[in-house]
């Protein structure tokens, strides 16, 4: 479905009453200004017109009516600008605010906010939770916003107690009189704090570090009594009154369109069907059951016709006899132009100066995002013209402007609202194909009902934004020592930014080549490059993006050169990273947490063979480094222990530092693994979990972490610890097979002695 209006251009009024006030909306509505909260900015123009005035572009997250509301009990209740799904963020904000605001973050009640600027808090002007950047780009502005409102209650509480603001602080919920010990309650200065001015955001004191309560604690998850009783909600969960349900078929191939459907009257006619649709690429059927609707789905007999000529000028067309394996060896063999990424000295002379070079050829391959949770959305159409939506999301305000150019309402008619996501890292961006919404919209508008849309999980592997494939020709120089001097890399492949659209922008996309750019080795001649081939699958971000291939790619390649010159590979890195402090010491740190570097193989307590591994990474802002213990079993590698180190610079909540290294190092060995998308005469073979296996928890190994806190500026946590684990598992596993491992997944691999 294109960016195009298409057949929203006249737009007509629907007769739905929105309806279903949720139960927080509710007690929002009734414990508003008359019940005295210190609600800042929720329906009430006046105050939002006073919150307007304070945006600064040079101060974000100011706009403290829009963010807060601290009610009579003393509760908080914070809209996060980024979206939680799993990932500790909301904890994380309700730490933040509550360090500055003086309030424990138990009494934080954290929901994702609306779309809308003033919920803009990253210097570059976007508003995404990817990239690993909730925390650090939120912790200033959102410490900055807890002092803000700080500073509004101590004036509250010097204007209710007759004194100066100078003779009050604050203690955890309570405003404090120091001289007489008088308190009073955040709740209860409600109603004269969200009268206020905001202060000048240039002149608010933070706190010292060295009197954070909150901040560095291992402050419990706010989510886990909701998800640990089941009362989180998705948004396969939403409902509204009214509503109809609705189940999609998928074209078998991107670009195909409905030529007929033999048996539309027979499906109409079975039970509980209320409607067929035909929608771009798909028909849909509407069901006053969701499990109807995709019995009729799956019963429709539909004669599909090929791409038209010119639709891949809009749009991404699947060849009929393309597969993933053909497609490799074009990737290999492939010829054209190469664009430097990255460059230094003078690469193809101290190659030809070199003693030695080896040359290798290295691949990864296509990987869904396989989430737990099937995609969805719920849109209705109000009777004053206005549009409600729910989905998962990790961008509300680029969904909304979306929204607007597909239906032609203005972005003030359209509400998205943003459950908690049911899987996360990247699936949830503005891609395309690969989303629901466009089709629940459309689904909406044709039958006047609210409709909710989910994909069975067949037809999510259909239509999932791939992580790209890539080929990457390696050539390496080394010196008569055995060090290298010269290392070369030309990755062919479409990077997942370069596979929004269906041409190629006029800059490179760094999202393509991150993992082989931006190495800390120092190698006096360098050259990354990309050439560049456009991939007919839709492609997407995926947990640690390009260095989540790249940095398997590449740290593979570096033990490679260090068998051919002799080297250990850990004392190879180290000889690499001299006179990098930061480096040298978290490369240590992980040596240290294993118990010291033993490369193997060697005969483990258990009687079997093992060997170890070492791989390294700088994305997102931290560094990494994981050390994998390995050994084969009935042909298949058998991963026992992972050490990782990471450093982020500095962080919040270490607990959740230590769950999110947990999580990245399953999803990262799933896919070294097993994980792979193969695709045969232009469809995946995978449609689900059976065809696409995915780490089970019988083959987790022991994870042990270290967090380093260097004090440099405050990196990501989410994807950085990933990208280090598939080197050092395949690192490890050629040290014990004794034969280079060039691919990915290593269930391809069979390594029967």
């Amino acid at each position: 479905m294109s960016m195009s209006r298409g057949p929203f251009e006249n737009i007509a009024e629907t007769v739905q009453e929105p309806v279903n006030l949720s139960r927080r909306g509710f007690m929002r509505a009734s414990s508003g200004a008359a019940a005295g909260a210190f609600i800042l900015g929720f329906g009430l123009p006046t105050r939002r017109a006073r919150a307007d005035d304070t945006k600064s572009p040079k101060f974000r997250g100011t706009q403290v009516p829009a963010f807060l509301e601290i009610r009579p009990d003393n509760t908080v209740l914070l809209q996060s600008p980024f979206i939680e799904g799993g990932q500790g963020t909301f904890t994380a904000m309700a730490q933040i605010v509550g360090e500055e605001l003086d309030a424990d973050p138990e009494t934080f009640i954290v929901e994702n906010a609306p779309a809308g600027d003033e919920y803009t808090v990253m210097d570059s002007g976007m508003r995404i939770t990817g990239g690993s950047m909730s925390v650090r780009d939120g912790y200033a502005p959102m410490r900055r916003l807890g002092a803000l409102a700080r500073a509004m209650l101590l004036q509250a509480g010097a204007q209710q107690m007759g004194v100066s603001v100078t003779e009050l602080t604050t203690q955890p919920g309570y405003v404090v009189h120091t001289g007489s010990g008088r308190t009073v309650r955040y709740g209860d200065l409600a109603h004269v704090a969200m009268d206020l001015p905001i202060p000048d955001p240039a002149i608010v004191t933070l706190k010292d570090p060295s009197q954070f309560r909150w901040i560095g604690q291992p402050v419990q998850r706010l989510d886990i009594y909701e998800k640990s009783t089941g009362k989180a909600e998705y948004t396969i969960d939403m409902r509204v009154e009214g509503m109809l349900h609705a189940a999609v078929q998928h074209a078998p191939r991107l670009g195909m369109t409905i030529a007929s459907i033999r048996n539309e009257e027979q499906v109409l006619n079975m039970r509980g069907i209320h409607s067929v649709h035909h929608l771009p690429g798909a028909v849909a059927v509407v069901a006053e059951r969701w499990w109807h609707a995709k019995q009729g789905a799956e019963a429709l007999l539909v004669n599909w016709a090929e791409a038209t000529l010119g639709t891949a000028e809009t749009m991404r067309v699947m060849p009929s006899d393309f597969s993933s394996e053909s497609y490799k060896t074009h990737l290999a063999t492939a010829s054209g132009k190469i664009d430097d990424a990255e460059t230094k000295g003078d690469t193809e002379q101290a190659l030809q100066k070199a003693h030695t070079v080896l040359e290798a050829t290295y691949s990864s391959q296509y990987v869904n995002h396989a989430q737990l949770e099937p995609p969805s959305a719920l849109a209705r159409y109000n009777a004053d013209g206005t549009l409600d939506i729910w989905l998962p999301n990790q961008a509300p305000d680029m969904f909304r402007a979306d929204m607007a150019k597909r239906t032609g309402l203005d972005v003030e008619k359209i509400t998205i609202h943003s459950p908690l996501l049911g899987g996360f890292f990247g699936r949830h961006f503005l891609y395309d194909q690969a989303n629901p919404y466009p089709q629940a919209i459309l689904l909406a508008k044709a039958t006047g009902r609210p409709i909710k849309l989910i994909w069975s999980r067949e037809e999510e592997f259909l239509r999932d934004a791939l992580r790209p494939l890539a080929v990457v020709k390696f050539r390496g120089g080394l010196d008569t020592n055995g060090y290298p001097v010269a290392l070369e890399a030309i990755s062919a492949t479409e990077g997942p930014t370069e596979g929004l659209g269906p041409k190629r922008g006029k800059d490179l996309d760094p999202s393509a080549l991150e993992g082989l750019t931006g190495k800390a080795y120092d190698i006096p001649n360098r050259r990354i490059s990309q050439r560049y081939i456009q991939s007919p699958t839709a492609l997407g971000y995926w947990r640690s993006v390009g260095n989540s291939m790249n940095d398997f790619l590449y740290e593979t390649f570096l033990d490679e050169l260090a068998d051919k010159g002799g080297k250990d590979p850990y004392e190879l890195r180290r000889h690499l990273l001299r006179g990098n402090k930061r480096l040298t010491t978290l490369l240590q740190a992980v040596v240290d947490l294993s118990g010291g570097w033993k490369r193997g193989p060697f005969t483990a307590a258990d009687g079997s063979r093992r060997a170890r591994g070492i791989g390294m990474a700088s994305p997102f802002g931290s560094e990494a480094a994981a050390i994998a213990e390995v050994s084969i079993e009935q042909g298949q590698v058998r991963v026992h222990e992972i050490w990782e180190a990471l450093d982020p610079g500095s962080i919040v909540n270490p607990a959740i530092v230590e769950a999110q290294i947990n999580g990245a190092v399953a999803l990262g060995l799933s896919q070294v693994l097993l994980e792979e998308a193969v695709y045969e005469n232009g469809m995946p073979r995978a449609r689900n979990y059976d065809g696409y296996p995915i780490l089970t928890l019988d083959h987790m190994p022991r994870v042990h972490v270290k967090i380093v806190e260097s004090g440099e500026k405050m990196g990501g946590v989410g994807e950085p610890p990933l990208p280090a684990i598939p080197p050092a598992v395949a690192n490890a596993v050629s040290t014990l097979v004794g034969r280079r491992i060039r691919s990915m997944p290593l269930s391809r691999h069979n390594f029967q002695s």
